[in-house]
């Protein structure tokens, strides 16, 4: 049976609710990141260590019930160590393959940019069409996927930055942000009580049904004139003076699946302005090429997009 817009409200919120008894006071990052998996694209966290950010992907993996691997990116890491390959068996006298960690439903690539170019791009056919090629054969990969990266933001010696490419199939970039004092207190609360650090989460969900989530987020209605407000917003980028590059079209897509999916997530099968407004920064930052003089400058891209949704008319719907 499938599922219906309310019944995707109230499994996200659940799964949201139960990741929540692991990660605290983070409700707003929990909710995008739950959006994001509803509209089946891929997550990059940029944040300094020790925030959370494995405990995020793992914890959502175990409510939504989905296969999670965890590829620590290092510099001698292989593109095969992702995608696997075939070995030779010598009892059969045959080459069998050997899937790689990328066969697998939910990937937390821990601190992407560590990698080598050629490393990353492994992950450009996942990402962008499901599917990995291993000697000119096409491999599927599962349903859902949804790769989770992360980033640290003020350690660049021996890193390799994504090229704009690979941040082009991210559909948003997130930052956890550090607790404030009440939320660290209940963190510390919260470990003394259970006395492990490990949190014991239920399963909400299965693969089919979160493939069945997904299918109901196709049925939200949005106006033509809010596809026009996207993609006004999307053409503004691009004639900005501190762009040297906008957002592609890519940045349009999202915009329309993430606004769908929250208004799913929110048990509502049409999407209002705010919907899309609340997913300016996430969508578009990372999407923004800035000129060479504000490169050393922090959080120009920010300033663009706010800057661009706030000139851009809302569209009064009927």
């Amino acid at each position: 049976m499938s599922i219906d817009i309310a019944r995707t409200s109230t499994l996200s919120n659940q799964v949201i609710d139960e990741v929540a008894r692991a990660v605290v006071g983070k409700r707003t990052v929990l909710e995008q990141i739950m959006t994001a998996i509803l509209a089946g694209g891929h997550v990059l966290l940029e944040d300094y260590p020790g925030l959370g950010k494995t405990l995020v992907a793992r914890s959502f993996a175990t409510a939504l019930g989905l296969d999670f691997k965890r590829i620590q990116f290092t510099p001698d890491l292989l593109p095969g160590d992702i995608t696997g390959g075939y070995v030779f068996n010598r009892s059969e006298g045959r080459f069998d393959l050997r899937p790689g960690p990328v066969f697998s439903n939910i990937i937390l690539a821990d601190e992407i940019n560590r990698a080598s170019p050629k490393t990353q791009s492994a992950l450009l056919e996942a990402m962008q069409e499901g599917q990995v090629t291993l000697e000119g054969e096409s491999m599927a990969l599962p349903r859902p996927f949804l790769v989770l990266a992360t980033q640290n933001p003020i350690e660049y010696e021996g890193t390799f930055p994504l090229p704009e490419a690979q941040l082009d199939r991210f559909m948003i970039k997130l930052s956890v942000g550090h607790p404030d004092l009440e939320e660290e207190r209940e963190i510390l609360l919260r470990r003394h009580e259970r006395c492990q650090d490990e949190v014991a989460l239920n399963r909400i969900t299965d693969q089919q049904i979160v493939q069945e989530m997904s299918q109901a987020v196709e049925t939200v209605h949005i106006d033509p004139d809010l596809l026009g407000y996207i993609a006004q917003i999307v053409q503004a980028t691009r004639g900005d003076r501190r762009a040297a590059v906008g957002s592609s079209p890519r940045g349009s897509l999202a915009f329309l699946r993430m606004s769908r999916a929250y208004a799913a997530l929110q048990g509502r099968d049409f999407v209002l302005p705010d919907d899309i407004k609340r997913f300016a920064r996430p969508v578009l930052s990372h999407r923004i090429v800035l000129q060479p003089e504000f490169w050393l400058t922090s959080q120009v891209a920010d300033k663009v997009v706010d800057e661009v949704v706030a000139r851009v008319p809302v569209p009064i719907l009927k």
